[in-house]
């Protein structure tokens, strides 16, 4: 029983806390097995923009994975049900960063200057 998916980390939380782990002086992190060096020049929106690619994949995941179930192939349905959930838990994450992000846009614009 081989899985379907196309890379998409079994370890969410490493998969997310990977780029926010990484330190920017250059040094290596290991998480889950892997190893992450970031660049010095490293931006906060290639790290949103990463995130929110490895969402997508887990969607795409989840698709593939259910697609498979329902045309009679062998995919265990435990299988299903946790890329199921690993897609569903990353969105929400990715949502609840999104709004933490908006609240400080719109807490900068309230101050005075």
């Amino acid at each position: 029983m081989t899985p379907i998916s196309n890379g998409f980390s079994s370890n969410l939380a490493a998969a997310w806390a990977r780029p926010a782990m990484a330190k920017t002086a250059g040094t290596a992190s290991s998480v889950a097995g892997e190893t992450s060096v970031a660049a010095p020049g490293s931006r906060f929106g290639d790290m949103l923009s990463e995130m929110v690619q490895k969402t997508d994949a887990g969607q795409k995941t989840s698709a593939a994975t259910t697609g498979a179930m329902l045309s009679g192939q062998n995919v265990p349905l435990h299988q299903v049900m946790i890329a199921s959930e690993e897609a569903s838990i990353s969105f929400q994450l990715m949502l609840e960063v999104r709004n933490k992000l908006l609240d400080g846009y719109q807490e900068l614009m309230r101050m005075q200057v």
